[in-house]
């Protein structure tokens, strides 16, 4: 999930690069939501798989929608630094940094809202390692949407940024230990299958459907192309140049 976010946003960034106003910021809002809910979808997934002997886990409504608004919201303000910067390193490394951190503040924030019999404690190395390797993972996507634009060049960047982030993730797992308070009163919130599992379900439809989306769209060159070919053309068959064939009607 982390890799197909990961390359339709790339893809989505590339294209608002090639466009211009309205079509530039649709590209680069249809980039945010595709990372943003693509690592978001592959933190939870992975949390179907984590579990405390001794108590239950529930996860709080409210701060598990917050950390998939934040992925969005945070990531969005990186993609359109990039998009939308004149000064291509800069906006990279302003871009990169934002990003990096929507995306750790989008882990920690699905931890906080766990909720368990016991106390959620972190290691501070692991913590500080797991955000900069979401900031090298975000600032090294970024720059591919910048430079390279080949597709086979985007879907190995993708398959590089899904990695970094599940490494993130896992990273970020490895710093939590638990101390467990074994308690017979009910935990508040909603299970993983309740909530979580059907929300991931949705976003992974929405990547799905907007990749298909995508794909079909047709790029700044192919509707170039488009263009070109429907111009009228001379006897000889080639194109006529619209403005120069209303010169020569009104001459005659």
């Amino acid at each position: 999930m982390a890799c197909i976010g990961a390359a339709l946003g790339l893809r989505c960034t590339v294209r608002a690069l090639d466009a211009t106003g309205r079509s530039r910021r649709n590209w680069l809002l249809t980039a945010a939501s595709a990372i943003g809910s693509g690592i978001w979808t592959m933190h939870f997934v992975a949390m179907l798989g984590f579990g405390v002997r001794g108590t239950d886990i529930r996860y709080d409504v409210p701060l598990t929608v917050l950390s998939l608004v934040v992925a969005m919201g945070v990531v969005g303000v990186g993609v359109f630094a990039v998009g939308h910067g004149r000064d291509r390193v800069r906006s990279l490394l302003i871009g990169g940094l934002t990003t990096g951190i929507g995306v750790a503040s989008m882990h920690y924030l699905g931890m906080a809202a766990l909720r368990l019999h016991g106390q959620v404690r972190y290691d501070p190395l692991l913590v500080g390692l797991s955000v900069l390797i979401a900031v090298v993972a975000a600032t090294a996507a970024l720059w591919a949407a910048l430079h390279i634009h080949a597709p086979a060049a985007v879907a190995v960047a993708s398959l590089v940024m899904g990695a970094a982030v599940s490494s993130m993730h896992y990273t970020g797992m490895l710093a939590v230990s638990v101390e467990v308070a074994p308690s017979g009163a009910a935990l508040p919130g909603a299970t993983v299958m309740q909530f979580v599992f059907p929300l991931a379900v949705g976003l992974g439809s929405y990547l799905f459907i907007t990749a298909a989306f995508v794909a079909l769209s047709p790029t700044a060159g192919e509707r170039a192309a488009y263009a070109f070919a429907e111009r009228p053309a001379e006897p000889d068959g080639h194109p006529v140049d619209a403005g120069a064939a209303r010169t020569r009607t009104r001459t005659y």
